[in-house]
Order: C-alpha cells, then sequence, then structure tokens
C-alpha cells in the first residue's frame, strides 16, 4: 500500500524529496528513502516501455493528431521536444497512441516516430492533424500521402495574429474565424478570397501568412459535421500538455530522458483516461467510410457495409 502510494504521489507530481517528507512515522524518520522511492518509480518506466510496444492494430483510427511538449534536459542543456500521437477511433473512442522524445520535430525524429506506430500495425488514418513544423509535416505526408493532412487552426491563428499590429488583431480574427469555421468548405474558400481582396494591401505578411497551406487548414470540413470541433485543432493534446506541465514543474530539468519520459507519460496517461468519446452513429460511420473510398484508403473492418447503404 505504501509503495503504490509513493509512486501514485510521484505521477501526480511531486518530487522524491517532497514524497521523502511526506512519508515519515510520528518520530520523525523516513517511511522510505529518497533511493526507495527512486527504484518504486521505475515501475512508471516500466509502464512506459510496455505502452511503446502495444499492438497498435487493434486501434481502428479515423482521425490521428501529431503534437509536441518541450522539456528540459540538464544532460543536453536545453529542452528537448517529446512527440506524442493520440486518435479517434471508429468507435468514437480517443486514444494515447505513442510518445517519445523527438529533438526541435526534425524530419528525422518525425518519420521515426511515426513509422514506429506503422511498424506497430497503426492502421492509415483518414486524417492527421499537426502544427506547422515543416519536418512532421514532410514526414506526414511522406507516409500517409493520401490521407488528409488538417492544419491545426489554434496554431495557424497565432501565427496570422503574430503578424497584425494589436489594434487590428481582434478585426482580423473575426474575419479568418469566418473563413475557418464557416459551415462548408465552399463557403471557406469564397470567404478566404473576400478576406485576402480586403487585407492583401494593409496587412501582407499576415496575408501570406493567412494563404499559406490554407487548404490543409480547411480540408476538416470534408469530414462528418460532427466531428468538426473535435479534429479541426490539437487543443486536445494542448490541455494534455498542461496536466504535464502542472505535474513536471516541480522538475523545472530533468537528469535524464527516462526521468522525463516515464513522468510526462503518467501525467499523459491519466488525462487520456478521462478523455470523451465523439458521436459515432452509422451516419457518421457511412460518411467516414465513403470518403476512404473516395480517398483510395482501405477500409476498416466492417466498413464495406456502409458503402452499401
Amino acid at each position: 500500500m505504501l509503495n503504490r502510494l509513493a509512486v501514485e504521489m510521484y505521477a501526480r507530481g511531486l518530487s522524491v524529496r517532497d514524497i521523502e517528507d511526506a512519508l515519515r512515522e510520528a518520530t520523525g524518520d523516513p517511511l522510505l528513502s529518497r533511493t526507495a522511492v527512486s527504484e518504486l518509480t521505475d515501475t512508471l518506466w516500466e509502464d512506459y516501455e510496455a505502452f511503446c510496444q502495444r499492438d497498435l492494430a487493434t486501434f481502428e483510427v479515423e482521425y490521428l493528431f501529431i503534437d509536441a511538449v518541450y522539456e528540459g534536459l540538464r544532460a543536453w542543456g536545453c529542452s528537448q521536444g517529446l512527440l506524442c500521437a493520440w486518435g479517434i477511433c471508429r468507435d468514437g473512442r480517443k486514444v494515447l497512441l505513442h510518445l517519445a522524445l523527438g529533438s526541435r520535430e526534425s524530419y528525422e525524429n518525425c518519420l521515426e516516430f511515426i513509422r514506429d506506430m506503422v511498424q506497430r500495425g497503426l492502421p492509415i488514418p483518414l486524417l492527421v492533424a499537426t502544427d506547422g513544423a515543416p519536418g512532421l509535416i514532410r514526414a506526414v505526408t511522406e507516409v500517409w500521402s493520401k490521407s488528409l493532412r488538417q492544419r491545426c487552426l489554434a496554431h495557424k491563428m497565432r501565427n496570422i495574429l503574430d503578424k497584425v499590429p494589436k489594434e487590428a488583431q481582434e478585426e482580423i480574427k473575426r474575419r479568418v474565424r469566418d473563413v475557418f469555421y464557416a459551415p462548408s468548405l465552399e463557403m471557406a474558400q469564397d470567404r478566404a478570397a473576400e478576406l485576402l481582396h480586403a487585407y492583401q494591401e494593409t496587412y501582407p505578411a499576415a496575408m501570406r501568412s493567412f494563404s499559406n497551406d490554407l487548404e490543409a487548414c480547411l480540408v476538416y470540413l470534408r469530414c462528418p459535421l460532427v466531428h468538426h470541433k473535435s479534429i479541426r485543432t490539437t487543443n486536445l493534446l494542448e490541455r494534455a500538455f498542461q496536466e504535464s506541465r502542472r505535474r513536471t514543474k516541480v522538475i523545472p530539468h530533468f537528469f535524464t530522458e527516462r526521468a522525463c519520459l516515464k513522468l510526462v507519460f503518467s501525467a499523459l496517461w491519466k488525462t487520456s483516461q478521462r478523455w470523451r468519446r465523439v458521436a459515432m452513429t452509422d451516419l457518421e460511420r457511412q460518411q467516414l467510410a465513403l470518403l476512404r473510398r473516395e480517398l483510395g484508403l482501405p477500409l476498416h473492418s466492417g466498413q464495406e457495409a456502409y458503402i452499401h447503404r
């Protein structure tokens, strides 16, 4: 019981010293030494290793999301990126799929990260959502060339507004939102043309940022309407990372990759267990099956029946 409590305290963000101080006899003697606590938390590393070896073939992923969180590593003398992937499955479940060190979202790291999931059987996703990191985009398009690629709209909006004077940001934000959150792809394209015509000369840098990769910003509109809010950003990962940072802030710089990975994994895993499903009625399943057929992607088990309805 005491051992499990120590591991849980560590996973919730307490340092080894905090745990030693909290678990003391009435006399003041520690119930567990720092060394003992460190050894106990190695079970988190075992959990992480098992997670990284899971067979992913059973997860019928329709929507895949990839993002990164940065943590300080003393051995490296700087922050290093941790790549994370999660997905929405055909039954509506949200699942954490992979977590690994990925230096600055470079192409090589991202490609290795994605290939690891593929080698473990991850089915080809219908849509992959990412931020604008060039290395990540290149790796995604190379591995899943037929899948839809969605640019995270939250990241994109920040990029655009960074190039607009403060006094005009609310106006531009409202106009860009009208494009990004249009009820149909056709309306989004029409509104985008109007926006560019209205502001091209006034804010050329912002409009270049807006038009760059615009197709990937709007591609989610081809998917079932009820899923739009869930798939146009990587915000769910952002919220999970906020929980991770809350727990890791007691250790602003990890000594090793292992210490960093096991704590971030435990935080993300606990958060993922509380994720809610998205709606997946027969209508959405049929729409997804038809879109897969249109894109030339393999169907999941049982999707063929929805094609002929």
